[in-house]
């Protein structure tokens, strides 16, 4: 997560889109940088909300612009499962190694996922609390140019993206048949993306 306090910006750091490069960025332009633990790196809207929003609204009497970048969700699976091939997770439980793409998505599926396919959401990363704070700017991860605009503009400053937590490349084919019940099955995920810029 960055805070962009006089600009009333804080960019949500959504899990496999990108924003560790955004962090190393920008990391000397922000505020606030909330790089460790995970859990905080990663905070969701609703985290934010209870957590963080009290401080600038009580505080400061104003509200933040919340940003955030969403991805296609196959290539959003897909991010994960090649991220979870690196050799550096071998023999760990939420390795795929060994595992077939169709075999990642199918389990991703299941309501009692194994920890492999245990990887969240990104409709539910972005599902705000009740009466809560919503994202004021989606931007869709494959739109690279129009959020570095958006950025620039907003931070008055030039950005020269570094390329960081790169998962291995590799030939993602799903089966159609997983990937209709995929979509079927998490709608919620496909509209969140076609909402964003």
């Amino acid at each position: 997560m960055l805070v962009f306090f006089k600009e009333r910006l804080v960019f949500l750091s959504v899990p496999k889109t990108g924003t560790t490069a955004f962090q190393s960025a920008l990391r000397t332009r922000a505020d606030i940088v909330v790089s460790d633990p995970p859990e905080l790196k990663h905070a969701p809207i609703y985290r934010y909300d209870r957590f963080f929003r009290p401080i600038f609204s009580k505080m400061f009497g104003i509200e933040m612009d919340i940003l955030a970048v969403v991805r296609e969700p196959v290539d959003w699976l897909g991010s994960w499962y090649r991220y979870r091939q690196r050799p550096f997770m071998a023999g760990k439980p939420n390795s795929t190694a060994g595992i077939s793409f169709d075999e990642f998505v199918t389990a991703y599926l299941q309501g009692k996922r194994p920890p492999y396919a245990d990887v969240g959401s990104q409709a539910r990363f972005l599902t705000p609390r009740p009466d809560g704070c919503k994202a004021s700017y989606l931007f869709k991860y494959e739109n690279q140019p129009a959020l570095l605009d958006f950025l620039q503009s907003r931070l008055d400053t030039k950005i020269d993206l570094p390329r960081e937590n790169v998962s291995p490349a590799m030939s993602l084919d799903l089966d159609p048949d997983i990937a209709e019940r995929f979509r079927r099955k998490f709608a919620d995920e496909f509209d969140l993306h076609t909402s964003a810029r």
